[in-house]
């Protein structure tokens, strides 16, 4: 059997977690637990429901009109290789696949062989920790202004974090935090 992954939640046609419409999946478990999290239910590890990542994948596929996913939480990256898996099949079905991290790029970097392999197959990651003295409900795709929009095959080709110059992403601005 493959892997499984322990869910907060699933946001079907989501519009908020990334441009057009996407399906959102919420980790369950975050280490982080951010002052002013928008989702402190996923923060404890091993409450959520458990889902095979092939039964996760089959029912993304489903709707015809999701043609992209993002990893949201609680804390993607606690739970890469799952996701790993899921972003890999994913991908090779044509998504567009972005993540939320608390980590930084550069901390993802420097992870677990499971974590780089999850870094390896996003579009886009939204890095940083939520920080609530920095909360900014101006931004696109993002909860405060520490946290940034990267470009994930151009940050790994880099070696470096390289902002997502997409439109549809960044809103045409990107304030180098």
């Amino acid at each position: 059997m493959g892997q499984v992954l322990n869910l907060a939640g699933i946001m079907e046609d989501s519009i908020v977690d990334g441009p057009g419409i996407r399906t959102a999946i919420f980790a369950q478990g975050c280490p982080r637990r951010c002052e002013g999290c928008h989702n402190p239910e996923s923060w404890p590890f091993g409450t959520g429901k458990d889902v095979p990542v092939e039964e996760l994948f089959a029912h993304i596929k489903a709707s015809p009109l999701v043609r992209g996913v993002t990893f949201s939480g609680g804390e993607p990256f606690s739970q890469a290789e799952a996701f790993g898996e899921l972003a890999r099949m994913l991908k090779a079905a044509g998504y567009e696949v972005a993540s939320y991290t608390g980590y930084t790029f550069e901390q993802l970097l420097e992870g677990t062989q499971a974590q780089k392999d999850l870094l390896a197959q996003l579009d886009i990651l939204v890095d940083g920790e939520f920080v609530l003295a920095r909360r900014n409900l101006d931004l696109r795709f993002r909860g405060s202004e520490n946290q940034r929009i990267l470009d994930v095959p151009k940050s790994l080709a880099a070696g470096s974090a390289v902002w997502c110059e997409a439109e549809r992403w960044t809103g045409g601005t990107h304030p180098h935090a």
